[in-house]
């Protein structure tokens, strides 16, 4: 994206943003006054972006190959490419892991080594290792809330209070996972490394984690011991999701990372007989499709995007919010607040910061903001609102979960229970003004120049002289 703010702004070049937003909270709003289920997913998000990369090609100045010039340098940009491969091979990761069992496994696993006396708490960390091992916080909902739900039944436990403990733990898996595609769509908008991101990340997600286990501990005894019966797992089943974590945390190749993955996934797979050759294939597959409305959402958002800045939408945007934006910090919580209004527009954390992560990369660059940073701020607030959103799907699909039970519950009966969401929100803030988690960013500083961290000026300097001699 361009970062040249001396050019002229237009306000008027942001309509198809507000286009967008109008069209997918619209459509939501109205079908949830209908009492339509799932509201807020029955306008395709994709569709509204269509809608909206037409408008920003009837707003731009040129002939239609000029038009298309512009869109295709935004959709050919090379962190959007980067971010589309990865989406690919981490939908492929988290089908063949799933349908090898793996995702059973890694549930029955973390109930069998809770004390049922703590089994609040430990639903929420069950919730966070799996978040954070498969990248999906509604796969996490889907397949912990339905046992939690039980469980909490049986105990005489708050089942709101169950409820958000496995979503506030979905939330952190979601906002801390190298397969996530949240991560993915934060650190690939600012051109950052996902590694250094979980660093700063994690320093403020973990403590909010460990306030939550330790008020989880406190209000979430249960009055009866549940029996939750022999559950059945095998560890090699885990050990896909433990490797990709570690490799990913051991700074290897985010590509490789994840084809070791599916392939080790693959191969568990076919020596335990859950898979065969032709079923590791179609999952594969089914992984890719699975990731086509993020995949076509990003692709459209890229090369709109770079139609708006084109435009001048970006810069005005950054003009109008240089009079609230007086430094390193209040830029820090102007990025916050942009990701949280989008988030609350489109109900959708990746679409959130697809969304804003242009205008952030911007911010970003004007005032000094670490693109580690501002990549954590992204998914650290896009998270904390996609939790506790009542129509949000999260929370409408946990709240659906417990129908099985007899129980009619409601999204805003799970929202005051929401510890995790809550605390997190509070420890994001408070490490914008007291920089706690800014190890990484101070033992290895950005360079503004080369628009990388300073370990890896050297490389971009290589490969800048090898582009230089190609051309």
């Amino acid at each position: 994206m361009d970062h040249r703010l001396d050019k002229k702004g237009s306000g008027f070049a942001l309509v198809p943003f507000l286009i967008f937003v109008i069209i997918y909270l619209g459509a939501g709003l109205i079908l949830q006054a209908q009492g339509v289920e799932m509201a807020f997913y029955q306008f395709p998000s994709v569709a509204a972006m269509f809608i909206a990369v037409l408008v920003a090609f009837a707003m731009t100045k040129g002939t239609i190959n000029e038009r298309f010039a512009i869109f295709a340098k935004g959709a050919a940009n090379i962190d959007v490419l980067t971010m589309l491969i990865i989406y690919l091979l981490a939908g492929a990761f988290s089908g063949v892991a799933a349908a090898m069992g793996g995702r059973d496994a890694t549930v029955n696993l973390g109930l069998s080594l809770i004390p049922v006396q703590f089994l609040a708490a430990g639903v929420f960390i069950i919730s966070a290792f799996m978040g954070t091992a498969t990248g999906t916080s509604m796969g996490t909902i889907g397949a912990i809330v339905p046992i939690a739900v039980g469980c909490a039944d049986k105990g005489g436990i708050s089942v709101p209070l169950m409820v958000g403990a496995c979503v506030g733990g979905a939330m952190f898996g979601d906002n801390l996972s190298m397969i996530s595609d949240t991560t993915i769509a934060a650190t690939r908008s600012q051109g950052c490394e996902m590694r250094d991101k979980f660093r700063v990340n994690l320093l403020i997600a973990l403590p909010a984690a460990i306030i939550t286990i330790i008020v989880l501990l406190i209000v979430g005894r249960p009055d009866v011991m549940p029996e939750i019966g022999a559950l059945e797992y095998s560890i090699v089943k885990v050990l896909p999701y433990l490797l990709v974590l570690v490799l990913a945390l051991v700074g290897m190749n985010v590509f490789l990372v994840l084809t070791i993955g599916i392939f080790v996934a693959g191969i568990v797979g076919m020596a335990t007989g859950s898979l065969d050759i032709f079923g590791f294939a179609q999952n594969i597959w089914s992984g890719f499709t699975g990731m086509n409305e993020v995949f076509f959402l990003t692709l459209f958002c890229g090369g709109m995007s770079e139609m708006v800045t084109h435009n001048g939408g970006i810069t005005w945007l950054i003009q109008k919010l240089r009079s609230i934006m007086k430094g390193n910090k209040s830029a820090q919580v102007g990025i916050a607040a942009l990701v949280s209004l989008a988030d609350c527009a489109t109900a959708n954390n990746t679409v959130a910061i697809v969304l804003s992560g242009s205008m952030a990369k911007d911010i970003s660059h004007e005032y000094k903001v670490d693109p580690r940073r501002t990549a954590s701020l992204l998914d650290v607030f896009s998270c904390v609102f996609q939790g506790i959103i009542p129509y949000g799907a999260q929370i409408l699909t946990a709240a659906s979960l417990t129908t099985a039970y007899g129980i009619a519950m409601n999204p805003t009966d799970i929202i005051p229970n929401l510890w995790y969401c809550w605390v997190l929100a509070i420890v994001g803030i408070l490490s914008i003004f007291i920089p706690f988690a800014d190890g990484t960013c101070r033992k290895d500083p950005w360079n503004w120049e080369y628009d990388v961290a300073e370990s890896g000026v050297a490389a971009k300097k290589a490969m800048l002289e090898m582009e230089k001699e190609e051309v």
